[in-house]
């Protein structure tokens, strides 16, 4: 994972939790979390639209091939 193991993590959990406190970590995590779940429907959605647009083009390829 990118060459991050468990003590990297560690170290890096414990300068979130001193600069943002403990009582912020979870809006923190909730957020990342919508962030993500955005992310990944528009990435979903963006190869969806890509795969229709493509369909449609063969389709009106063989329409003009028929004329």
């Amino acid at each position: 994972m990118f060459g991050i193991g468990m003590p990297e993590l560690v170290v890096v959990l414990v300068i979130i939790m001193i600069v943002f406190g403990a009582g912020k970590l979870p809006q923190i995590g909730e957020g990342i979390g919508k962030g993500i779940r955005n992310f990944k429907k528009a990435v979903s959605s963006d190869s969806d639209d890509s795969e229709d647009s493509h369909k449609t083009e063969h389709i009106e390829d063989k329409k003009d091939k028929d004329e």
